[in-house]
């Protein structure tokens, strides 16, 4: 459905793309995972034929990016991570005239934008920038699909979106893969990786890895623990400064840190744990908790980004849907 081979793009200085390989089968949920900044709306404008690439080639749909972007723009629906529908328009006028630009009616659409649009049905007549945050997703959704597209493109779309507005957006999207969608979507919310199919993690215009969320995780190769205490704002910097750490970094109201045993060691991770308490005890901290954990996603992206350069396995080695 999406095949892309060696995509580059360069703002003067600023290498926004490198090397960008991936494949998207139809109807799957493919989301690229990263921070702001790392080249995902970059991708998103090429993909969407709105800027050209500086190398590499892809196709839409078995169609060239390049030679044939008008009959790709037939077939996809794009909705950028900016809100960049008419403010002044009300939600009516909105869908009218984006169904007008392809040559369709919201009548004609129905079926396709019947869930979305009941939920806007409330509000058709009110303008667009009088809208709440994830009203205004929603229309934006809407005018996205009013065309009846193949393939979807969503650039951050819950950026800003309330957790149960977001949750909301998610289960449409699940219903719009059952129907047979092929969706791209974007998002700097490492949770919202497991909500996809495969994913892509991308740091400073690079993949640094593509496979399931599932398989990313069971690749993680360290010893990881979480780790609080009394004195969060201290505990960073005190944990560093044990040998045996190798990363420290916050995450929600705990610390992760990786730790490299001795060769020699044969100790168990709960004896780890407490060695882990008894320096940090030392350290004069108190209400200590230590404990062995799982790796989410965002842990391997943290992984990954810390590792040298030529130690990074290439995403077009780690690609394989099935690999484990």
């Amino acid at each position: 459905m999406i095949k892309v081979h060696n995509i580059y793009k360069k703002y003067s200085k600023i290498q926004a793309l490198e090397d960008i390989s991936f494949d998207v089968p139809r109807g799957e949920i493919f989301g690229i995972i990263g921070p702001d900044g790392a080249g995902k709306t970059s991708l998103f404008r090429i993909l969407t034929t709105l800027i050209l690439a500086d190398s590499g080639n892809a196709t839409i749909d078995e169609l060239d990016l390049v030679k044939q972007y008008r009959l790709i723009r037939n077939r996809i629906g794009y909705m950028p991570g900016r809100f960049s529908l008419y403010q002044d328009l009300s939600v009516e006028e909105n869908l009218s005239f984006y169904a007008s630009i392809f040559g369709t009616t919201i009548e004609e659409n129905a079926r396709q934008i019947e869930d979305i649009y009941n939920q806007l049905l409330p509000f058709r007549k009110r303008r667009a920038g009088a809208l709440s945050g994830g009203m205004k997703q929603k229309l934006a959704l809407c005018c996205a699909l009013i065309h009846k597209p193949k393939i979807l493109f969503l650039d951050e779309p819950t950026t800003g979106v309330d957790p149960v507005s977001r949750n909301d957006f998610w289960n449409m999207l699940q219903r719009l893969q059952a129907e047979g969608l092929t969706i791209l979507v974007s998002t700097s919310y490492m949770e919202e990786a497991s909500l996809c199919d495969r994913i892509a993690l991308i740091q400073n215009g690079r993949f640094l890895k593509v496979n399931t969320p599932e398989n990313i995780t069971k690749q993680y190769q360290r010893h990881l623990f979480a780790v609080s205490s009394d004195n969060m704002s201290l505990l960073l910097g005190d944990l560093r400064k044990h040998p045996f750490v190798t990363s420290s970094y916050a995450f929600g109201d705990v610390h992760h840190i990786t730790v490299e045993f001795p060769d020699s060691s044969a100790k168990e991770f709960s004896q780890w744990a407490l060695q882990i308490r008894e320096f940090l005890m030392q350290c004069g901290h108190t209400n200590i908790f230590v404990s062995v954990i799982s790796p989410s996603v965002e842990d391997c992206f943290m992984d990954l980004i810390c590792l040298p350069q030529e130690q990074a396995v290439p995403a077009s080695l780690s690609s394989v849907v099935n690999d484990d």
